[in-house]
């Protein structure tokens, strides 16, 4: 399936470029797209209301086909079974190319379950918003058909290639995990899963600076990501992080949308367990704020924490024991409060402090012109010890759009160890291949 690019950070040189990436996200990915809505105008016939969540999940479109899975099954009626399998997945392909071509979702509608055609409708309106003007399969491979009574399990390696409205080509090669389920004779596709895209590495070591630096102080550049902006930390374990951010007054001029977080994971691993706000505009100039959780490489939910520009948040995400983690999120300004204890498997490898441009499909949405966003008492558990971002050595990514300008820069932290600023620059941002986190 045509899955977001959660990642797709490009570090620059001298910096090894990283994993095909979120990616938030996805990656995903995950997925963190977070999870994001996008553009009113383009939603308006599906939603009142923008959803993250939903549009930073898959796509698909055309796919040929390929060749013979790869069977563990052995009797005759499992080598049925397992073709029945391949051809859902194919026609599934197929169906979406044909949806998104001809702008009929419910061409979608046979090979999908109710709630997966859903995800599938908005991904595609999603992916016409990121600028996509067409999607396609160029390579199939099959890896492997299991099947366990009513459910069955696809992976494929699929490599696909976006072409957006400006002219540019991105190809993207990514393995999918699929779930089909067994309703009323016939197989159905429930799920779709990218595991290799939810992996957000922005790299680490010195750069070139971009052409174009944020006003003020910006950090010396280490890293660079085309949907990450802030500060990361990894080398030990980690337990816990935390920071104080203010939501940014969006400037209505121009439609887009941005991200600010706190996570666990990520950096260098596939896991990433992550919360924040995020701030939308559509094409109206209307600006929608909303807070929102997410653990890759499920895609990211809204949360009932009102959050307006302006207002003073803070998260704070803490592992309690084993898998269970605590997510408190207050609204500094009002006094509302969101605390939930979710299971989550981390690899607690790293923390991160994000401004982050939100993606769909294997696209990027626009960042909105956010202005500054001011992080304070950003700090995090590392074996044991609460450590600020200063003395973690947690290293700068600038977010740069696809001519290495920055679009989106920190300063250099404050003399408290635990203060810095995101600023929006004047340069343009643009629908771009690759995403963050699966979410917004």
């Amino acid at each position: 399936m045509f899955e977001g690019d959660p990642t797709a950070t490009t570090p620059m040189s001298p910096l090894a470029p990283p994993p095909p990436p979120i990616r938030k996200g996805s990656g995903i990915p995950a997925g963190r797209l977070v999870a994001l809505g996008l553009l009113a105008f383009v939603l308006a016939a599906f939603s009142g209301r923008v959803d993250l969540a939903s549009l930073v999940s898959t796509a698909r479109t055309y796919v040929e086909r390929a060749a013979p899975a790869v069977q563990t099954t052995t009797s005759s009626t499992d080598t049925a079974a397992v073709a029945a399998v391949k051809d859902v997945v194919q026609r599934a392909n197929e169906a979406q190319v044909q949806a998104y071509t001809r702008n009929d979702p419910t061409l979608m509608r046979a090979t999908a379950t109710t709630s997966y055609y859903q995800e599938l409708v908005q991904t595609n309106q999603g992916l016409q918003a990121s600028g996509a003007q067409s999607i396609a399969l160029v390579k199939l491979e099959w890896v492997d058909v299991t099947i366990s009574g009513t459910t069955a399990n696809a992976v494929t390696n699929e490599t696909w290639r976006t072409t957006y409205s400006d002219g540019s080509v991105a190809d993207s090669t990514d393995r999918n995990e699929y779930t089909l389920v067994l309703s009323a004779g016939a197989w159905k596709i429930s799920a779709d899963v990218q595991p290799t895209t939810q992996v957000i590495s922005p790299g680490t070591g010195s750069g070139t600076a971009p052409s174009v630096t944020q006003p003020g102080t910006p950090a010396t550049v280490t890293s660079s990501s085309s949907n990450w902006s802030g500060y990361a930390a990894s080398g030990g374990t980690f337990t816990s992080v935390t920071a104080t951010w203010t939501v940014p007054t969006v400037s209505t001029t121009s439609s887009g949308a941005d991200a600010t977080w706190v996570g666990i994971g990520g950096l260098t691993s596939e896991d990433l367990i992550q919360a924040g706000t995020q701030a939308m505009v559509d094409g109206s100039g209307t600006v929608e704020y909303s807070s929102w959780i997410e653990m890759l490489p499920a895609s990211s939910r809204n949360v009932p924490l009102s959050v307006s520009a302006g207002d003073s948040v803070t998260v704070t995400i803490t592992q309690q024991s084993g898998n269970d983690w605590l997510i408190a999120m207050k609204n500094n300004t009002t006094n509302g409060t969101y605390n939930v204890t979710v299971q989550y498997s981390s690899s607690n490898s790293s923390a991160e402090w994000v401004q982050e441009a939100p993606s769909i499909g294997r696209g990027l949405v626009s960042l909105d012109l956010f202005g500054t966003v001011p992080f304070s008492g950003a700090s995090a558990v590392r074996d044991g010890k609460t450590m600020s971002v200063s003395a973690l050595g947690a290293k700068a990514i600038t977010m740069i759009n696809r001519q290495g300008q920055a679009i989106a820069q920190p300063s250099t932290i404050a003399s408290d160890g635990s203060s810095f600023t995101i600023a929006r620059t004047d340069a343009t941002s643009s629908p771009s291949n690759g995403g963050g986190r699966r979410r917004p």
